[in-house]
């Protein structure tokens, strides 16, 4: 265990950098640049819009005119500001570094870059390289997507950092994700003297939400939740408002597009009350093509000969940038980062020992492609 590996990365995950704090999200763009700098490596900032972080890119590698190995991490965090000082403190216990982010995805993150400048020092890639840092992942990568995109859509292959799944294993499929939101418009009245005039936008809300979970399909690979509802204004008041959002999941890109028709689609149960269907599906499944399976075969020799058997895991539910990077046909690899456990829980570590093979493994593949 490298405990000079633990400090380095406490720096990091010590800064917390939530998505809706701009300034933390910087902090930690200005954490990369200190690292690269008097480095071979050229940084391009791009500054942040929308309430959004900036976004860094990193480029390094011979410019030789081919395409580039792209490597992607997000800074941004859902940790909410002051997660360390209470729920989460930084901590090693064990092989176990403990941090709001350090496993989704600070870690990996941290050890791509120490890859990426060692093969940047070494000159020893093949190709360009770029490293592209971005501060909105969690909520969909709204602002950062068209940079993703573009990178993607010109690179030999990219690799994510996303963390390692279940004991190491990488992600080289995972589902599509859509977002919609719901509005529900009734008609009020007073409860007790009117009731027969309103309109209850929650009671067709409850329509809607059962109509919508009924969607579900664990056959297919699909399924739908509504996690978060509200509406109404008084116990006393027929409420003429109610909304809710739903979350849906879809293996292929054809039930990608019959999900959001059905769910676009929805119909008031009650003629007198409307909807207002507002989303889309904003990730669109990454699927193991022959493409990615040939990567993931490299991947499994340079992890041969660091010492380690790589596995994958099968098709994942989270989304992740790489989703919009392997619906363009580049292969895709995924899962790259530090093991651990506890996503986006008051439990969130990492597996300190993983460190040094992960960024063995990604140095292996930055000189490999």
């Amino acid at each position: 265990m490298n405990q000079n590996d633990a400090a380095a990365l406490s720096v990091w995950v010590a800064l917390e950098s939530p998505t809706s704090d701009p300034a933390g999200v910087n902090g930690m763009m200005d954490l990369v640049e200190k690292e690269v700098a008097g480095l071979p490596i050229a940084v391009e900032r791009i500054p942040g819009r929308d309430g959004l972080g900036d976004m860094l890119l990193l480029r390094a590698g011979p410019d030789n005119g081919e395409p580039a190995v792209a490597v992607m991490s997000h800074l941004d965090t859902v940790h909410p500001l002051g997660t360390s000082a209470k729920g989460l403190p930084v901590r090693i216990e064990g092989d176990r570094l403990y941090g709001p982010g350090v496993y989704d995805m600070k870690g990996g993150a941290w050890l791509a870059l120490q890859a990426f400048k060692q093969v940047a020092v070494a000159g020893t890639a093949g190709r360009p390289m770029v490293f592209l840092f971005t501060p909105d992942e969690e909520i969909g990568s709204p602002v950062s997507r068209g940079l993703i995109e573009e990178i993607g859509r010109k690179a030999k292959a990219v690799l994510v950092t996303e963390p390692a799944r279940d004991g190491g294993r990488v992600v080289t499929a995972r589902k599509g994700v859509g977002r919609f939101e719901v509005r529900v418009e009734g008609r009020p009245a007073h409860a007790g003297s009117r009731h027969a005039d309103g309109r209850n936008a929650i009671r067709e809300a409850a329509h809607q939400i059962l109509a919508i979970e009924g969607m579900t399909d664990y056959a297919r690979g699909i399924t739908t939740s509504v996690a978060l509802v509200g509406g109404g204004t008084a116990a006393n008041v027929i409420p003429q408002h109610a909304w809710f959002s739903v979350d849906c999941r879809v293996t292929t890109l054809a039930d990608g597009a019959m999900m959001e028709k059905r769910i676009l689609g929805l119909k008031p149960h009650d003629p007198d009350v409307s909807l207002r269907i507002t989303g889309r599906m904003n990730r669109p499944p990454y699927e193991k093509t022959p493409a990615v399976a040939e990567l993931f075969a490299l991947a499994r020799k340079v992890a041969a000969e660091i010492g380690f058997e790589l596995q994958d895991c099968p098709m994942t539910g989270g989304g992740s940038d790489g989703n919009f990077t392997a619906a363009l046909g580049t292969p895709t690899l995924d899962g790259l980062g530090i093991d651990g456990d506890g996503a986006h829980t008051l439990q969130e570590y990492g597996l300190i020992s993983s460190i040094a093979p992960r960024r063995a493994l990604i140095k292996g593949l930055l000189e490999a492609l």
